[in-house]
């Protein structure tokens, strides 16, 4: 409840003084550099703790990769770009100060070619190489950045974003007072769009997308929609945007029909997006539709088992899984989904094999369940290896350090069970079983190399229940 009125708080805040003192222009002033990238720390920090970000390599690797090319087509940057995905159903994409540019999986799974999520990554890089956000906010740094970093949370979620931050702003003036003056400017859309285009055609697409992606958008309310799409309200003046967009393709025409190969990748990411992220009896429903009219479709099948997998119906999903992979040649984040549901459903032979085969030091969840399985066929020291590669490579992978502190333990490393054991509740938050085996560990330890880990860990310990002491949670 503590956090409900926080986040009203800062909504009603964000409101009053967009509205009553900000005065800015497209070419306005900015913040610094400096103090830009200060504040994309802290918006980062406000949306990870509001908003699970999708993690799947699959999709991550491909909405950057295609990111990452239409980058190569703009001027020289001071930041390092980011693309995120953040697995909410609601129509959105947006991007904040410092290159981070988020997409909604509710608009990634509407979306049906590469070319229109080319054309909304298009769109908001234009806005950050504009700093249309640091324009609006340069005189509003005496609030504090992390302050700053809710209230630009709040424009750039919109009134429609999810949880708690959507009751908070359904209130009357607040709202209405939150839409109209915190969504870009209809020239920063203007702007965002021109330069948009451009980088899409130097890049090699035709731009096409960035219009029908826009339309798509704009025909969600016509369909029942209970709202306004967010991303129409915090990207306005749909329908002249539109047409300027729809002017500048027929008059460009020359230089947008010459294009490159796509990335490549889309199908896959999209099928993933829409069996895995979206509402589950949806998802089947729509691969089911899908087998109807093709039923040897590898990525119908494909998507149709993933959806299953939502279910706990791992042996259908397998089944479709295997005629997935049968009619695919490039089949390897297959074969690791396959190993999973192997796993799952007690063919430890079989998802050894899958995932011994497939495994990816991306793919962090096959490269867990490869050390799972190990552990299931009692295959301890190689279970070890393989956790303790997860945790070198990927420190901040919390439920690594349980299999590994679990592995040590079977192989008769009881300093290694509690030392990792210790590790992944320190950082699951549970300093109570975190101290326990921390400090029996250090009772285990056998020399001051030991010692000097745990102890590490130990002030690391320390530093957190001061902070929590200081800072309370909610």
């Amino acid at each position: 409840m503590l956090i409900i009125k926080k986040i009203i708080a800062i909504w009603a805040l964000a409101a009053f003084f967009f509205s009553t003192t900000l005065v800015w222009t497209p070419d306005g002033n900015c913040i610094t550099i400096q103090e830009e990238r200060e504040l994309a720390k802290e918006f980062m920090a406000v949306v990870k703790s509001q908003y699970p970000l999708i993690e799947d390599p699959v999709i991550v690797d491909y909405v950057n990769r295609v990111g990452n090319r239409i980058l190569k087509s703009i001027p020289p940057q001071p930041f390092v770009y980011q693309f995120h995905v953040i697995h909410e159903d609601v129509y959105n994409a947006f991007a904040t100060p410092a290159g981070h540019i988020f997409v909604n999986s509710g608009l990634f799974a509407a979306l049906d070619s590469e070319e229109e999520l080319a054309g909304i990554i298009g769109h908001e890089i234009a806005h950050v190489v504009c700093r249309h956000i640091s324009q609006r906010i340069e005189s509003s740094k005496k609030i504090g950045m992390a302050t700053l970093a809710g209230m630009v949370a709040g424009v750039l979620l919109g009134v429609g974003g999810a949880g708690a931050a959507a009751g908070a702003v359904t209130m009357g003036s607040v709202a209405a007072g939150q839409s109209a003056a915190l969504a870009y400017s209809r020239e920063n859309e203007m702007q965002a769009d021109q330069l948009g285009l451009g980088y899409l055609t130097h890049a090699g697409y035709t731009g096409e997308g960035l219009l029908t992606s826009l339309r798509k958008i704009r025909s969600k309310q016509w369909y029942g929609s209970d709202q306004i799409p967010t991303y129409l309200t915090t990207h306005p003046a749909a329908e002249q945007r539109m047409s300027y967009i729809d002017n500048w393709l027929h008059q460009n025409r020359a230089q947008t029909t010459v294009k490159k190969s796509p990335v490549g990748g889309f199908e896959l990411a999209h099928t993933r997006i829409t069996a895995l992220y979206t509402n589950t009896q949806l998802a089947l429903d729509h691969f089911q539709k899908a087998l109807n009219s093709s039923p040897d479709d590898p990525m119908a099948n494909y998507g149709y088992a993933l959806a299953l997998t939502r279910k706990d119906q791992w042996h259908a999903a397998a089944k479709h899984m295997q005629k997935a992979i049968e009619s695919n040649a490039l089949a390897t984040y297959m074969l690791q989904d396959l190993g999973k549901i192997y796993f799952h459903e007690g063919a430890f032979e079989k998802a050894l094999e899958a995932l011994s085969s497939s495994s990816s030091s991306k793919d962090l969840e096959g490269q867990l369940y490869l050390g799972r399985t190990q552990m299931e066929l009692e295959q301890f020291a190689e279970a070890k290896a393989t956790f303790e590669k997860l945790v070198r490579y990927h420190q901040d992978y919390t439920q690594a350090y349980y299999y590994l502190g679990e592995s040590s333990g079977r192989l008769g490393d009881m300093f290694g069970a509690h030392y990792n054991l210790g590790r992944f509740y320190q950082r699951r938050g549970d300093m109570r079983n975190a101290g326990f085996h921390l400090n029996r560990a250090m009772k285990l330890a056998t020399n001051e190399t030991q010692k000097q880990m745990v102890d590490h860990e130990l002030k690391s310990l320390d530093s957190m229940a001061k902070d929590r002491k200081k800072n309370p949670p909610g």
